[in-house]
């Protein structure tokens, strides 16, 4: 598979999970207004819908319909999105800016933020219901999932360290074990969740494990490079902020150049991971490369 044709790809899949997303989300005139319009305003704020494209890779490189994974491909972008939107407030990282846009705290009130989140994690909750059962996943199983990557454990648990952290001197270990829990956990979950959906044998969804964990770590690797040497205007949130708030990243703890090759050996494991699909896994090899080449 060229890689010439991962961009067209990205963009039709990318509009395929916004459809879905418009479709599952309440309506923007429905009552009560405000939170429906909040809702909207995140989930639809021009993200890379980076977490639904891998659960829909993941699907196919296990020969599943796609549209069979459409509804957990939403739920961990909406899952996602209120993470950010709750990231975002004051008494977390305190950010005005996100996606190119003024936060949700900024436009609605830090209230109606919080409300925000809320409502958008239980959505996600009853998006991901509508997936449908295979012979080995139920949807319970696909609940169980869900819940454990959001949970105090991963997702949650990882914004504690996060935050109980900053102004701290941590080392690589300790920096490891918060972005396991928030941007690796996500991740792996998305691949597991699309990888279920197709009715995934053990072996390749541990595979898939694997992939997303190096994915996520390697991903992150790559934010935290980009927080420093990229422009607000690039990122479209703010620049240098983890710095600004005295929060130990890689570039902090490894240096520019270390942390280069952390990303690329993180990408190397998750493209080894990939070697049991064979041309199946094309398309997330792909994905891994590009995440380890862009610039913003």
């Amino acid at each position: 598979m060229p890689a010439t044709d991962l961009k067209p790809w990205l963009k039709s899949t990318q509009e395929q999970v916004d459809a879905a997303l418009r479709s599952f989300l309440p309506r923007e005139n429905a009552a009560p207004k405000t939170i429906h319009k909040a809702m909207r305003y995140s989930i639809f704020a021009g993200g890379k819908r980076l977490r639904p494209v891998l659960c829909l890779a993941a699907a196919e490189a296990c020969g599943g319909d796609v549209s069979e994974a459409l509804a957990p491909a939403c739920a961990v972008e909406v899952m996602h999105t209120y993470s950010l939107v709750h990231d975002d407030l004051p008494c977390m990282d305190d950010d005005d800016l996100r996606r190119g846009r003024p936060t949700s705290h900024k436009v609605f009130g830090e209230g109606m933020a919080v409300l925000t989140g809320d409502a958008l994690l239980t959505e996600a909750f009853a998006i991901l219901a509508r997936t449908p059962a295979t012979k080995r996943y139920s949807v319970g199983d696909y609940v169980r999932e869900f819940a454990e990557t959001g949970g105090s454990r991963k997702l949650i648990g990882g914004q504690v360290l996060d935050l109980e952290g900053e102004g701290k001197q941590l080392n690589k270990a300790q920096l490891i074990r918060i972005h396991e829990a928030k941007t690796a956990a996500l991740l792996t979950c998305s691949v597991r969740l699309g990888a279920m959906t197709a009715n995934s044998t053990p072996r390749k969804l541990e595979a898939l494990t694997e992939f997303g964990y190096n994915l996520g770590l390697a991903f992150q690797v790559i934010d935290d490079i980009l927080d420093v040497t990229q422009t607000t205007e690039m990122l479209g949130k703010t620049a240098g902020k983890d710095e600004a708030v005295d929060k130990s990243t890689y570039p902090a703890i490894l240096g520019l150049d270390k942390s280069r090759k952390e990303a690329a050996r993180l990408t190397r494991k998750a493209l080894k991971s990939l070697e049991v699909f064979g041309k199946k896994g094309s398309r997330l090899e792909q994905i891994a490369r590009y995440l380890l080449e862009r610039e913003y």
